[in-house]
């Protein structure tokens, strides 16, 4: 049965003084030195530390203190650029990258709670690969791991492998997210074959596969590691992994969303999906398009996609002090920010305010993009989860040990074990 219309407000909502309050779940995006083009140049930043280790560990770990469900950290198989669908020449900006899956691998032993969640190109990269390095790491993380699977949305990455090549995208196209998902629907539906086969990889050994008996010299169970046969129109894969199943079974899959196509994958392969509304009212157009897909693509009620809200975020005590700084970073930048999300200036309490009023249309919880990295995660931290808190809308502990505990999900059987 297609899932039920999203309810106005998520379950196991709470009375606090006679209000009903709905507990929320937060992320954070980790980019760079923020998700501003100039934050590297703001009061506070830290570019000489951008490509070392230990400032990630920096963020992951405030981010930790502050109770947040999972990081994300972006990738990409090219250079930054001010456009969305091809390379730029600019050098005020920053450029260069860590590889998100070995960073959030080395965040594994140095957090203990939070989950971590690197972003991967699906369009050039071999599912097989994927597969192994995103089970490792919630070997690594003892159940922390998720993933967010990403198409290519720039032709000319496609050049750094020269096996093949992707559509390209004019600058008529990146006027409208429909326009560039119809352009790109091709890579979308290669992407739900991809993590459909990392899924099936992720399940190809059994959950007592591993014997382990030097007694009688049996190290596993041969029955219990299955061939997965999968085929696809680009690639096929005969299988097993060769990494024992995850901890969580199944890793967190997490799929950022602008338009239908992409609400289709996201309902297809998903356990979380991001969305990018601008106020409650586009937040319940959007999960109403979301609660479509679901029910195009045949996924059912026993299966709940989580919906996040993504929003860029300036915090200061005081509102006009976080207005005026991104005003200042836009002067630095040349040009005000652009985003697909919604971009807030404000105080936490204000913050607070309005995401208790957007998860009434029905979102689990939001995924937050600091303006600035780390002034505006530690005002997330340390400034926006206490008031959550005080509303009674956010966790003062940690539950569950794993990632998909924290989010309520449950850990699936494997598909190739033997039921009855």
């Amino acid at each position: 049965m297609p899932s039920a219309p999203r309810p106005e407000t998520s379950p196991a909502p709470e009375p606090v003084n006679g209000d009903i309050v709905t507990r929320l779940h937060l992320a954070v995006a980790l980019n760079g030195a923020g998700w501003h083009p100039a934050a590297w140049r703001a009061h506070g930043a830290q570019p000489d530390r951008l490509f070392a280790p230990r400032y990630w560990a920096d963020l992951a770990g405030e981010a930790e203190r502050g109770l947040i469900d999972f990081v994300t950290i972006e990738d990409e198989l090219g250079l930054q650029s001010a456009a969305f669908h091809r390379p730029d020449d600019r050098t005020d900006q920053v450029r260069g990258r860590l590889d998100a899956v070995l960073l959030a691998a080395h965040l594994a032993p140095l957090t203990s709670r939070i989950g971590l969640v690197p972003t991967t190109n699906v369009t050039h990269t071999e599912p097989f690969h994927l597969s192994t390095a995103i089970a490792s790491l919630d070997h690594a993380s003892h159940g922390r791991a998720g993933w967010r699977p990403q198409i290519t949305s720039r032709a000319a990455d496609a050049y750094h492998f020269g096996r093949r090549t992707t559509p390209v995208l004019t600058d008529e196209d990146v006027q409208d997210t429909e326009l560039i998902a119809r352009r790109l629907r091709p890579l979308f539906g290669e992407a739900a074959d991809v993590v459909e086969a990392v899924r099936r990889l992720w399940d190809s050994w059994e959950d007592d596969a591993e014997i382990r008996d030097a007694a009688t010299g049996r190290f596993i169970d041969r029955d219990k590691v299955h061939h997965i046969d999968f085929a696809a129109e680009h690639f096929s894969i005969r299988g097993p992994s060769i990494t024992p199943r995850p901890p969580q079974g199944q890793p967190l899959v997490a799929v950022l969303a602008h338009a239908s196509t992409p609400y289709e994958l996201a309902a297809r392969a998903a356990d979380v999906v991001f969305i990018t509304p601008r106020s409650r009212a586009d937040t319940t157009r959007i999960l109403g398009q979301v609660d479509k897909a679901v029910a195009t693509v045949g996924r059912t009620s026993d299966e709940p996609l989580k919906a996040f809200a993504d929003l860029v975020v300036f915090l200061d005590e005081d509102s006009g002090a976080a207005a005026r700084r991104k005003r200042r970073l836009d002067e630095l930048d040349g040009a005000a920010l652009g985003s697909d999300a919604h971009i807030f200036c404000g105080t936490p309490g204000e913050l607070a305010e309005l995401l208790t009023d957007w998860s009434g249309a029905g979102l689990d919880g939001f995924r937050l993009r600091p303006g600035v990295l780390p002034h505006d995660l530690a005002l997330i931290t340390t400034r926006l989860v206490p008031e959550l808190q005080r509303r009674a809308a956010f966790r003062t502990a940690y539950g569950s040990p794993t990632l998909r505990g924290l989010l309520g999900l449950p850990r699936p059987a494997s598909r190739y074990a033997a039921t009855g």
